[in-house]
């Protein structure tokens, strides 16, 4: 019963995991760095850009089922440091609208390929 996801329009999978899985009318998207897909490299190095790109993948894996941003109910941000949360947080508010999803943030100790944030999401139809 669930579907693995896969679009062009977001980084490949870089281990063994699904850039999605729908599962009846739910998608969870797995955590998304910020590389940009058709350069394989970190649209930046500031959390602005890696943010927005980070979101940008989200956004497109959930186009390729007919979903928006507006689709999205619980979001987990990880971020490398914490103080870079009022930047993330602006970028993160020009994808989302009222009602905003719910939403955890923390800072954790590494990411892959040391990115600046990892993003992931749960969407419903």
């Amino acid at each position: 019963m669930n579907k693995a996801i896969h679009t062009d329009q977001a980084p490949a999978a870089i281990g063994p995991y699904s850039q999605a899985i729908r599962w009846g009318n739910v998608v969870y998207v797995s955590g998304q760095l910020p590389i940009d897909p058709a350069s394989g490299a970190f649209a930046g190095e500031d959390i602005a850009a890696q943010t927005r790109q980070s979101l940008a993948n989200i956004k497109n894996i959930l186009a390729s089922e007919g979903l928006d941003m507006s689709r999205v109910v619980k979001t987990t941000v990880m971020l490398k440091d914490i103080a870079d949360f009022a930047a993330m947080n602006e970028v993160y508010a020009e994808f989302f609208t009222a009602p905003y999803p719910a939403r955890a943030a923390y800072q954790v100790a590494a990411l892959p390929r040391d990115a600046r944030v990892e993003i992931e999401c749960v969407a419903a139809f």
